[in-house]
């Protein structure tokens, strides 16, 4: 790992500026300060695959923070204690991604890895935050077909047309009113702060240490901003823009970025001679498997396969959306040269991935679409976004204009019940990044916005890796030890660092 200083450029991106976090005795975070701590009532919840000694628990907070006492909710949260109590430091929370993702999943799947990494200096926590896993859901009663991943996300039709899809996110944002109630509207990275620090309380903890990732890095970003007295050790990994005025809008713009950062490494290997054993190779030359995977999306288009599932066909949207997919990690790669491989086969029919192959349940749906639009306010004409598209499918003819285009948060009713958070280089240097040069989801130039808003707060290492989530996710072994280091020591590096892969 290679040290680098701040460039001229960077200084200048360096932001200083003042909260955003609403004053004064009525704020939802005074209420949630003033109301006395809940008690966890923990019991066994090991899973096969997991940490033997997890642990879960319902923590009950207000489904609404400005009325501390009116309905409650309970929610999903999890431990593992540290294995060796005598080396024991802290607590170290594990802030899922998403929107969507379940902290308690996160730590059966991480858990055992991270305690070996602390070597039992943390008890390991996290949540399922509202609408997720355990904790309660919000519907929006969306029909199967709005609940399609690649209808869910707005791909502009073969023409570049987005008529349909306005018509199908104003159906949405209807559904969502007309059905998610209270429960809906409270799905929003403010009160899942909250919930975080109601969390913290109730364990009994001055202070978190954390482990974000991906919207879970924004989530810790916010709660670092507002609460940075409660805060240890804190690490961002695959961080997005966190422009206020924008938040998920940017994020979903990035993506064509990212896309275009991380679709060579797929065409090396899928042109690497390797493959020609393997019956993936797609092309002899790597500068030919992009003109070959956009030629056959344009076919589907015009002429969509049968796949094996009955009633979804393979179309150029469901193969664009697949490649979006194959890109967050290297593993990916075979099954999406693979399904391209059979829909260009008239004798095959394509198996189509998981999470094409069918919707998505409503309550996934419901907290997919509520947080992002919940949040901020989404600016916007229908031929404002018809303008963005016909211009982002040139510029980015991966992503096809879907980055750019009209979603449901364009029609939301409901105007945010908080002011997003500007992130600011005051509070204690306790941040640590971590981003892969390559992400197809949260690019290096969006993270990079973060660094600068961060200032002096956090140190950054990039890796010089394709996929999404760098730590303990891709085998870079510098950029684990940086992380592990940092946790384990309090020590980051003296000034941003690379990782070479």
């Amino acid at each position: 790992m290679r040290t680098y200083g701040k460039s001229a450029a960077f200084v200048a991106l360096s932001v200083t500026a003042v909260a955003t976090a609403l004053t004064g005795a009525a704020t939802p975070q005074a209420v949630a300060s003033a109301n006395p701590a809940p008690a966890l009532s923990w019991r066994s919840c090991a899973q096969d695959g997991g940490p033997a000694g997890q642990e879960c628990a319902e923590l009950p907070v207000p489904l609404d923070y400005r009325d501390p006492d009116g309905p409650q909710l309970s929610l999903a949260v999890t431990r593992v204690r540290s294995d060796r109590p005598a080396a024991r430091r802290g607590t170290l929370m594990v802030i899922p991604g998403g929107p969507g993702s379940s902290g308690v999943q996160r730590v059966t799947q991480k858990g055992e890895r991270l305690q070996r990494e602390t070597e039992g200096r943390y008890d390991i926590v996290s949540l399922d935050p509202r609408g997720v896993g355990g904790s309660p859901k919000a519907s929006c009663g969306l029909a199967p077909e709005d609940r399609e991943m690649v209808n869910l996300r707005s791909w502009p039709g073969a023409d570049g047309s987005i008529t349909e899809n306005v018509t199908r996110s104003r159906r949405v944002a209807e559904a969502c009113a007309r059905n998610g109630g209270a429960m809906l509207r409270s799905l929003t990275t403010a009160n899942e702060v909250r919930d975080i620090d109601r969390f913290r309380q109730a364990l009994g903890e001055e202070k978190l240490s954390a482990w974000g990732s991906s919207y879970g890095t924004y989530v810790g970003a916010v709660y670092a901003q507002k609460y940075p007295q409660h805060t240890d050790r804190w690490v961002l990994d695959s961080s997005g823009d966190p422009d206020p005025s924008r938040v998920a809008k940017g994020w979903l713009a990035n993506m064509a970025v990212g896309a275009a950062d991380r679709f060579p490494d797929f065409a090396h290997w899928a042109s690497d001679p390797a493959r020609e054993a393997e019956g993936l190779r797609l092309a002899q030359r790597a500068e030919d498997v992009q003109p070959l995977v956009l030629d056959l999306a344009a076919r589907l288009d015009r002429e969509p396969r049968q796949s094996t599932t009955p009633g979804i066909p393979l179309t150029g949207n469901r193969l664009r959306q697949a490649v979006q997919l194959a890109l967050y990690d290297d593993d990916a790669f075979a099954g999406l040269a693979g399904l391209v491989r059979a829909a260009g086969d008239p004798s095959v029919k394509p198996v189509l991935p998981a999470a094409l192959s069918g919707p998505m349940p409503d309550a996934d749906a419901a907290v997919t679409v509520g947080v992002i639009c919940n949040d901020v306010r989404w600016q916007g004409t229908v031929s404002s976004y018809a303008r963005a598209v016909a211009a982002d499918r040139v510029k980015y003819p991966l992503t096809a204009g879907m980055t750019a285009n009209i979603t449901p948060c364009t029609f939301w009713k409901d105007e945010p019940a908080d002011r997003p958070t500007r992130i600011t280089d005051e509070g204690p240097s306790n941040v640590l990044m971590i981003q892969g040069l390559r992400d197809p989801s949260t690019p290096y130039s969006g993270a990079l916005k973060m660094r600068a808003a961060f200032g002096d707060r956090a140190r950054l290492v990039a890796v010089d890796h394709g996929g999404h989530g760098m730590y303990l996710g891709h085998g870079n072994a510098c950029g684990d030890r940086a992380v592990t280091t940092f946790l384990n020591t309090g020590t980051r590096p003296a000034r941003d660092a690379y990782c070479a892969d």
